[in-house]
């Protein structure tokens, strides 16, 4: 089967949002209007120097973090962010827990995730302990157990902090019979025009709402609708987790991952979208496998390291509809991952989606932006998880794609292009 927004605005050359990134520090670009709404010609609010290659935007983030928050935030081995001094242990025996306390580590936390039968703990690392090296004896103890750092997931401009509190739901009234589809994201603002029409039930933050421009964004392009801007499936009901909550340098954890994950296989949500990247990670990935075998579809984007980089996840697990972004032409984004995990390819670039504030509507780039579309298209394919029917909306959406041979799969749009028709360019805004 194989081949789960932050606007990149701030940065004074490009004046353009992008995917996969943590930038809290930086502002929006102002400029664009609402669609319906023009006060000025569009050629004079999105003209810039240029949208930017976002191949080395990723590890200067994941650099930024780790140098700002070094209390909180540690690197693996190979440079990828973690909660410092934790370890996730999937599904440990009791045996494996009295092995974990003898050698001087400790129960921090654990999260049942009930839906998928599935446990999650987070060990705690003894003081002066060094975390790789507590790892690396954990999974000499227990060869057969699953184990590792708490990974931070990026994605987004706003952050999750571990909380002792349980996380709060909230929802808003929606239409019987409306598509449902899951996002696991940064918040999303509720109150934006194009969301005005969609049932959003939220989850995360002890309930305290925390709009972002990423999760926004995100969101609009899967659910949205706003005069000439339109979602994948405008109106739906939106199933949103919020991962990070603000600005807390620890959101976005492979933790928080996991129960969100959880909390949306509990709603019985088909389609989740996951716009966030990160390393491989042995918790997250029995998660994912848990939620792939139960028959949700995960959409999450491939990431824009470069064509030659390493994978990225969740996005390469099995079973995990991997989406790239294309240009207005049909053109991958010279800086989107490519290789076997890529299955779709959406529109990424030359776009416009919400954002908090005002302006309401601004330029976005990445494959960020073109999973939630393809996430919006399955969403009404599969109501429920249901594994024969997962497969058979993977089917039935390859069979509407252009840009690839039909039969073939391409390393760089999957089984290709789908969307198209869902890309609001600028210049729209005349």
């Amino acid at each position: 089967m194989k081949r789960i927004f932050l606007l990149l605005a701030g940065l004074v050359a490009a004046g353009s949002a992008c995917a996969q990134l943590r930038l809290p520090s930086l502002t929006l670009p102002s400029g664009l209007v609402g669609l319906d709404s023009l006060r000025r010609p569009a050629q004079q609010l999105v003209e810039s120097a240029g949208l930017p290659d976002l191949r080395a935007l990723r590890q200067d983030q994941v650099g930024q973090l780790l140098r700002r928050h070094p209390g909180v935030l540690e690197a693996d081995p190979h440079g990828e962010p973690a909660l410092r001094g934790e370890i996730l242990a999937f599904n440990p025996t009791p045996a494996a827990l009295d092995a974990a306390r003898a050698a001087g580590l400790r129960v921090a936390r654990e999260e049942r995730l009930e839906e998928l039968d599935q446990t999650l703990v987070v060990l705690r690392v003894p003081d002066g302990a060094a975390t790789a090296q507590m790892l690396e004896r954990l999974r000499a103890l227990d060869p057969d157990g699953q184990y590792d750092f708490n990974h931070i997931y990026t994605g987004s401009g706003a952050a999750w902090a571990p909380a002792p509190a349980p996380a709060q739901e909230e929802r808003t009234a929606q239409a019987p019979g409306a598509p449902r589809v899951g996002l696991v994201d940064s918040g999303v603002d509720r109150a934006h025009r194009a969301l005005r029409g969609s049932g959003i039930q939220a989850w995360g933050c002890a309930g305290t709402a925390h709009p972002s421009a990423h999760g926004t964004a995100v969101a609009a392009l899967m659910v949205g609708r706003d005069g000439r801007f339109r979602g994948a499936a405008p109106g739906a009901q939106l199933y949103a987790a919020d991962i990070y909550c603000g600005d807390d340098p620890a959101g976005g954890s492979a933790e928080r991952i996991a129960a969100a994950l959880g909390w949306l296989a509990r709603e019985q949500v088909g389609v989740i979208n996951l716009s966030l990247v990160g390393p491989p990670n042995k918790a997250l990935e029995g998660v994912v496998a848990a939620m792939v075998k139960r028959g949700h579809l995960l959409v999450a984007a491939v990431g824009n390291d470069g064509p030659a980089a390493p994978p990225l996840y969740p996005a390469s697990y099995p079973g995990v509809v991997g989406v790239t972004a294309v240009g207005r032409n049909g053109e991958p984004l010279p800086e989107a991952a490519r290789g076997p995990q890529v299955l779709f390819a959406a529109p990424g670039n030359n776009m416009v989606s919400a954002a908090p504030g005002d302006p309401p509507y601004r330029p976005v780039r990445g494959t960020s932006f073109a999973a939630p579309i393809v996430a919006g298209l399955l969403a009404p394919r599969l109501a429920h998880p249901d594994r024969a029917r997962a497969r058979e909306a993977i089917d039935a959406l390859a069979r509407q794609t252009s840009g690839v041979d039909g039969g073939t799969i391409s390393n760089s749009l999957g089984y290709g292009i789908v969307g198209a028709e869902l890309r609001t360019d600028p210049a729209w805004l005349r």
